[in-house]
């Protein structure tokens, strides 16, 4: 849902009896926070009942009050600061229950991104992936953490694997000047969505790379230049994103390019172990034979 909410309320508002609009008028004026209320909260705020809340979001065009909290929280997922982050999200947490909400709310977002994802998107993603000439893979701010490690992996398995980690955008553009046909790009970014992953996945598609984009919608910018749109449910917790989903498709991501590349991972992981006990990388626990 967009910001085109908005203007329908304010449209409909003559229509609106006079408990609805006190509903609308709260919205418009504190969509922020109505965003993160329950149909109950939001009633004993503006003083109508809880029903009428109900209806109201029957009225401006949904099934019921849960898709259109869901559609507020799409629409201040990139507008809102940290701050007003915490602040619209504070009244949902609480000290004493943090652990079991948390962990409830990332059960869920991986639940519906199951239900959301494209397998036909992902299966041609690994497809192109196995493919390619060369992956160049970008994720900045917290998104990084996720693109180090499908890098940390994808490195074992393909010989060219590029991570994009620089805070300079000349030297973004810098590090895939020479991106092309025969070529992926993988963009991760979840809102408030980077201005340099958006740049440099044009970038990439402009110049004939295959993009796919590890994302949380559709109307996502970089899901409008993306070949594949991968979708993980990413909804902010207080002043953090919730990156349990993201990982945990990427996760899915690297298996299957794994399975398709069973036999030459087999060999670089033979490789591997013998460098990793000749140069102790790995701490080992011998028993002491003899000893009591």
């Amino acid at each position: 849902m967009n910001s085109d909410l908005l203007t329908v309320i304010g449209q409909m508002m003559p229509k609106f009896s006079k408990g609805q609009r006190l509903i609308a008028g709260f919205i418009v004026n504190h969509f922020d926070k109505a965003a993160f209320m329950t149909a109950s909260k939001l009633g004993a705020t503006v003083g109508v009942s809880e029903s009428t809340v109900v209806r109201f979001a029957s009225e401006v065009g949904y099934e019921g009050y849960p898709e259109l909290q869901k559609a507020l929280q799409e629409l201040i997922r990139n507008k809102l600061t940290t701050v007003q982050r915490m602040d619209a999200t504070s009244e949902q947490l609480e000290s004493s229950n943090v652990l079991p909400k948390v962990l409830g709310k990332d059960i869920e977002k991986i639940r519906r991104t199951l239900e959301e994802t494209s397998g036909r998107d992902f299966e041609a993603a690994v497809a192109g992936i196995c493919e390619a000439k060369n992956i160049y893979i970008i994720g900045v701010r917290s998104s990084s953490a996720l693109a180090q490690f499908l890098s940390f992996y994808f490195n074992h398995i393909f010989p060219s694997v590029r991570l994009i980690n620089t805070t300079s955008r000349s030297e973004m553009f810098e590090q895939i000047m020479r991106i092309g046909p025969g070529d992926v790009f993988i963009g991760i970014s979840f809102p408030r969505y980077s201005k340099r992953t958006v740049q440099a996945s044009h970038y990439a598609r402009t110049n004939g790379a295959k993009v796919i984009a590890i994302t949380d919608s559709m109307k996502s910018p970089i899901a409008e230049v993306a070949d594949h749109v991968l979708m993980a449910r990413s909804d902010m917790v207080s002043f953090i994103d919730s990156l349990v989903a993201p990982l945990s498709l990427i996760n899915a991501l690297i298996v299957a390019v794994g399975l398709k590349k069973r036999d030459e991972i087999a060999q670089t992981y033979a490789r591997l172990e013998r460098i990793w006990d000749e140069y102790e990388v790995y701490e080992k626990h011998e028993e002491d034979v003899g000893e009591q």
